[in-house]
């Protein structure tokens, strides 16, 4: 990443004073990640290529104003991390959220970072939907570690890896399993054609679009839009039509639709057989 396209990355999340690749700092940029830029598989919904390249990356999640999933999110993090002399290491998931935590195993479909610190290793992931890590953590199992949301706790588990939990409703539960082999962009490359093209892929047949605010996580399912609230009551409210989803998109979720003039044509499948 280029200084100005470090400089508008850190405009576009609201980070101003910078002081150097130190946890403080990393807390910051992660927290204002996640405020700004929506989870969001809007080009995979409405047949669009979903590109991984640092220029395309940069149009679309940082001048665009658009979202993007778990590849488009952590490798723009990274660019900006390793330019501000960070080290990084890319990391690969596989997704255990929505099953049994001894279901056959997934492949490694999600990403996620390793950041090197003086105190020690730490994990960043702002790509994973309505339970992204707007924290950091340490690499350290089997300790509960607070985030400005969920308490989120790692534990050790087969393979030389370790399962990814959050505290959700009183009970932990288990989002991904990783180890720490690196990654290169060809791996992510793969799985996201799959998630672009595979007629199974729930990417490409409704939307997940997330983002949190310090006191909420918002997250729209379809034409369902959730507010949990955090340590209280979850809120439900039933969307009515492509306009008022595509409104949604807009003001709660901060997403610049302009450039996609067919999804209110794409939304209105989510009403069909109704």
């Amino acid at each position: 990443m280029t200084d100005p396209g470090l400089a508008a990355y850190l405009d576009r999340i609201g980070v101003v004073d910078v002081t150097g690749p130190d946890l403080p700092t990393l807390r910051r940029i992660v927290a204002g990640h996640t405020r700004s830029i929506a989870f969001e598989n809007l080009d995979a919904f409405t047949g669009r290529e979903v590109a991984l390249d640092p220029d395309a990356l940069a149009a679309k999640l940082v001048h665009g104003r658009r979202g993007g999933w778990c590849f488009e999110q952590n490798l723009l993090l990274r660019g900006a991390l390793d330019a501000l002399g960070y080290t990084t290491t890319c990391l690969a998931a596989r997704v255990l959220w929505g099953g049994p935590d001894d279901a056959p195993p997934r492949p490694r479909s999600h990403m996620l970072m390793r950041v090197d610190l003086p105190e020690g290793p730490h994990l960043v992931d702002v790509g994973f939907g309505g339970l992204t890590l707007t924290g950091v953590l340490a690499l350290e199992p089997d300790v509960v570690q607070d985030t400005p949301h969920e308490p989120f706790r790692l534990v050790p588990a087969e393979r030389s890896g370790y399962r990814m939990q959050a505290l959700v409703g009183g009970e932990w539960r288990s989002l991904y399993w990783f180890d720490l082999t690196e990654q290169l962009l060809a791996d992510y490359e793969v799985s996201n054609w799959y998630l672009c093209h595979h007629p199974r892929s729930h990417f490409r047949s409704g939307l997940t679009i997330a983002r949190p605010e310090p006191d909420r996580r918002y997250a729209l399912g379809g034409p369902t839009l959730a507010v949990h609230h955090l340590g209280g009551p979850t809120e439900r409210h039933a969307l009515s039509s492509p306009a008022e989803i595509r409104k949604v998109l807009e003001d709660t979720f901060l997403i610049d639709t302009s450039g996609l003039p067919d999804l209110e044509a794409a939304l209105a499948r989510l009403f069909e057989d109704r």
